[in-house]
Parts: structure tokens; C-alpha cells; sequence
């Protein structure tokens, strides 16, 4: 229910290719960073989002998103579930087409929340996992 075929090629191939990734930093040990450097590798431009606002694979990192200056597609989260929910309201606010919780993040209340705004979303799914599944 939570990563519909449908939705995971939609937000793969037909929506922008500017990716928040919310817990990314510099620490190569850490998912986001081996995740981020694969969307890099499919044409996707990452945007680190973490609050040392660190460079990460060449990219300017900001706080938050709202310190983000320019357009963000996906909002791809990489925080606890607790924490999850106010990420995607903040991505919906931001005017992000789509939330994307990695794999072991589930919030069903910012779930609905997210759909109810418009946005398609993704959750306990991993986009560098689907992205090389859709050939």
C-alpha cells in the first residue's frame, strides 16, 4: 500500500530529478550517503538536508528544507519514524511533489496527511533499490 508500483515509477521517472535527502551528511557509513551517491549516479541532483548543512558527492547542504532556494521534487527521509511526520508536512509546505521514508520509516498518520495535500509518497521502500529494479 505504502509503495504502489505505480507511484514508485511516477516519482522515479516522471517528476523532477532534485532530491532533498533529509539525514544526509558526510559520514560514508550511514544508508543516505550510499543512497544518494546512486540517485546520483541515475541523473538525480541531491540536496543534503541535515543540520550541520554539510557538502556532501559536491552538493551545498542547508540546515532545513526551508533554507533550501530553489525547487525540491522529492523530499527522501532518512530520520526516525517520530520524527518522520513533521518532515513531510515541512516538504508539503516547501511545495514538494512527492515525500519518500526510506526503508524502515513508517508514519501512516503523515501518510495521509501528505496524500490528503496532493503529493504522492513512499514509505519503508528505498529509492536506490526500486530505481535500479525498474531496468
Amino acid at each position: 500500500m505504502y509503495g504502489a508500483p505505480a507511484t514508485i515509477r511516477k516519482i522515479l521517472t516522471e517528476l523532477g530529478d532534485t532530491w532533498a535527502i533529509v539525514g544526509l551528511s558526510p559520514n560514508q557509513q550511514r544508508a543516505a550517503y550510499g543512497v544518494a551517491a546512486v540517485l546520483q549516479r541515475y541523473g538525480k541532483r541531491i540536496v543534503p538536508v541535515h543540520p550541520k548543512a554539510e557538502t556532501v558527492h559536491g552538493e551545498q547542504g542547508y540546515a532545513s528544507l526551508s533554507d533550501i532556494p530553489f525547487k525540491v521534487d522529492v523530499v527522501d527521509v532518512f530520520v526516525n519514524s517520530d520524527l518522520a511526520g513533521p518532515v513531510a508536512d515541512e516538504a508539503v509546505a516547501i511545495g514538494a511533489d512527492a515525500v519518500w521514508f526510506q526503508l524502515g520509516v513508517v508514519d501512516e498518520a503523515a501518510y495521509e496527511r501528505t496524500r490528503a495535500a496532493g503529493r504522492d509518497m513512499v514509505m519503508d521502500r528505498c529509492p536506490a533499490i526500486e530505481i535500479g529494479a525498474l531496468g
